[in-house]
């Protein structure tokens, strides 16, 4: 193998190992998602409502125009059932399917790929409209994350089926 053929195999190594790690976050985010989902489907909202004043009591003390601090108390204030409910529901569904999707690209499954592709893609669409509401900076890393996750597929992607045609 020449120099040129090393350094390309450093690089698909390289590659996939930054492939297996961006997949890495999203699981333990799927994860965290369906944890997410499930309790705020569950828990009562006084519950809710009693967290955030704990949690930011200490900013309400040192500035009472906190603006972070009394967005999420309004937030949980004005937090109806059917929103709470759906805000559950949403955030289950969505860690369960990317839970799936990254298990099927850890397999090496070739037609999860295109899947993947097709539905992170359809998740950044979404989360560009809700940014448009929300002005989220964590919708943006979320949504970059999303991003690198389908060109580095894409990239496994075209990788792999190089590798299984060539076998």
């Amino acid at each position: 193998m020449g120099e040129a053929g090393k350094v390309r195999l450093l690089r698909e190594k390289n590659l996939h190992l930054l492939f297996e790690l961006t997949l890495g976050f999203k699981a333990v985010f799927a994860l965290a998602e369906i944890v997410a989902g499930v309790a705020t489907y569950l828990v009562p909202q006084r519950y809710f409502l009693a967290l955030v004043v704990w949690i930011t009591r200490d900013e309400f003390a040192e500035d009472p125009h906190d603006l972070l601090a009394n967005f999420l108390l309004h937030t949980v204030q004005h937090l109806s059932v059917d929103a709470q409910r759906f805000a559950g529901l949403y955030l289950l569904g969505h860690g369960v399917v990317k839970l799936w999707l990254v298990a099927g690209l850890q397999c090496e499954r070739l037609w999860y790929f295109p899947v993947s592709i097709v539905v992170f893609a359809l998740f950044i669409a979404y989360q560009a409209y809700r940014f448009t509401y929300t002005h989220s900076v964590w919708l943006l890393l979320v949504t970059a994350l999303d991003i690198v996750v389908i060109a580095l597929t894409w990239h496994e992607y075209t990788y792999l089926r190089s590798k299984h045609s060539a076998a």
